[in-house]
C-alpha cells in the first residue's frame, strides 16, 4: 500500500468510516493471523488474539502518528499481543491433524512435503515465543529486518542476532527429531 493511500485510509478510519476500517482489516488480516498462528498453535485462540489485535488497532488509530509505516505499527501490536498471551495460554496445543489425515491419500511426494512442513511447524512451536514471532514474520512472511527492528523497537543487530539464534535452535530441534 503506497504511503499516500495508507495515510488517507488511516484518516478515513479516524473520522469513523467503518468501510475504511474494514478495508484496513482486509488488507492486513492474512498477515496478522499468519503471524499469530505461528506463535499460538490453537486455531481458536489464534482467532481470539487476531480479534484482539484488530480491536487494539481500532482503538489505537487516533494515536497512530504515522512516523512508521502502518504495517510496522501493526507488527508491533501483534508482537505485544502474542508476548502478553505467552504466559496465559497453554503452549502444547495439537498441530492441525486434519492435514496429516488428508496426506495419507495423496502422492508420496506430497506426503513427504507434508511431513516436512509438520516437523517444521512442530519445531517452530517449540521455540521461545519471541523467536517464533521473528521466524514467522521474517522467514515465512518476508518481513524485512529493518521493519522488524522498528516494530519491535530493537536495534537492527539484535533482530539479526535473534533470528540467527532462532534459526540455529530450529536446526538443532530438527536434527534432534531425526535421531
Amino acid at each position: 500500500m503506497e504511503d499516500v493511500h495508507e495515510r488517507e485510509l488511516v484518516e478515513r478510519c479516524r473520522s469513523g468510516d467503518e468501510r475504511a476500517f474494514q478495508e484496513l482489516v482486509d488488507r492486513h488480516k492474512d498477515l496478522v493471523f499468519a503471524l499469530i498462528a505461528r506463535t499460538v498453535q490453537d486455531r481458536s485462540r489464534a482467532e481470539d488474539l487476531a480479534q484482539d489485535v484488530f480491536l487494539r488497532i481500532h482503538r489505537g488509530l487516533p494515536y497512530f502518528r504515522g512516523e512508521a509505516r502502518l504495517s510496522t505499527w501493526i507488527y508491533r501490536i501483534v508482537a505485544n499481543v502474542c508476548l502478553q498471551d505467552h504466559g496465559r495460554a497453554p503452549r502444547n496445543s495439537p498441530i492441525d491433524e486434519a492435514r496429516t489425515a488428508k496426506a495419507v491419500s495423496v502422492a508420496d511426494r506430497q506426503f513427504t512435503d507434508l511431513e516436512v512442513r509438520d516437523r517444521l511447524e512442530k519445531a517452530i512451536a517449540r521455540l521461545p515465543a519471541n523467536y517464533r514471532l521473528l521466524v514467522a514474520a521474517h522467514y515465512l512472511r518476508g518481513v524485512k529486518y529493518e521493519e522488524l527492528a522498528e516494530a519491535l523497537q530493537l536495534p537492527l543487530g539484535t533482530v539479526k542476532t535473534q533470528l540467527y539464534r532462532a534459526k540455529q535452535q530450529l536446526r538443532r530441534l530438527l536434527e534432534t527429531d531425526l535421531r
